[in-house]
């Protein structure tokens, strides 16, 4: 079975439909049903599952489709009518101008950064970033009244924040998550530590967002690959028949740090190792 990965705005998740006659390709702009109404969006990737399968790659929320036959198929592809339909960037940014507008009537700390109209019309959502949780349900009352249509807010990432707006990183370039990032993973320290470049201090290897860079998940299978050549940190190992500890990898070069004992009359010695240098000989 052949499911398409569509999503209707780049701060949401990703929603699952079947692919039933179609031809599509990623970028196609789609038209499907959702629980509130109908949709367009934007094909991101494919999925290719059997309706039985147990395969872990699968989450909960596709997993239960398949099993209680609720995953809804694509209705159609878009056509330049469905597209010319679609609000105005003025629309959004007078939306948007409104709803910042009722937020400082409230006084509420939050910002508001997009908005999304659902392709029947029928529903507004906001995107709005906070540190906390945020009472907003007499800002929604009055967001109602104003645009008489179904208004929900979703609170995102500051992440998030930076795929909608864009940017330069310190590459150069366009951002990831603007340009070919469709899902943000989570990136960790130990991604930096194994990469050793946890030296550099956070501001060195941290996005426009504030948060470390995505870019720190591209490598991280191959360094991992890579570290576990090398013998592990405190580690006894024989250098040309001496005995000495294992104090540092230098993951790329295939190398590590071997420190000596003192001995009589002298200091401890520290060697940088090459692990392939025997092969290199033969």
């Amino acid at each position: 079975m052949k499911i398409a990965l569509v999503q209707f705005v780049s701060w949401d998740k990703l929603n699952y439909y079947g692919v039933a006659d179609f031809d599509l390709s990623n970028n196609d702009k789609v038209i499907v049903k959702t629980d509130s109404g109908t949709e367009l969006g934007k094909v991101v990737g494919f999925l290719e599952v059997e309706k039985d399968s147990d395969d872990r790659k699968i989450n909960i929320e596709l997993s239960e489709m398949l099993k209680n036959d609720s995953l809804r198929s694509v209705m159609r592809i878009a056509d330049k009518e469905d597209l010319e339909d679609l609000p105005s960037q003025d629309d959004k940014q007078n939306a948007l101008d409104y709803s910042k507008e009722v937020k400082q009537k409230y006084n509420l700390p939050m910002k508001f950064v997009d908005v999304h109209y659902s392709f029947d019309g029928s529903k507004l959502t906001f995107a709005f970033i906070a540190d906390g949780r945020v009472d907003f349900r007499s800002l929604v009352k009055d967001m109602t009244r104003h645009f008489s249509k179904t208004i929900r807010l979703q609170q995102i990432g500051i992440r998030d924040e930076a795929k909608i707006t864009g940017d330069i990183g310190p590459c150069g370039k366009n951002l990831c998550c603007r340009t070919h990032l469709k899902k943000l993973v989570s990136i960790t320290s130990d991604m930096a530590e194994i990469q050793q470049c946890s030296h550099r201090g956070s501001d060195r290897i941290s996005g426009v967002c504030g948060r470390l860079m995505c870019c720190l998940s591209y490598e991280q299978e191959c360094y991992e690959k890579c570290a576990k050549k090398l013998p592990a940190i405190g580690r006894k190992v024989s250098v040309d028949g001496r005995r000495g500890t294992v104090i540092g990898h230098h993951i790329l070069k295939e190398s590590v740090d071997v420190e000596f004992p003192a001995a009589k009359g002298e200091q401890r010695s520290r060697v940088e190792v090459d692990l392939n240098r025997n092969k290199k000989k033969k």
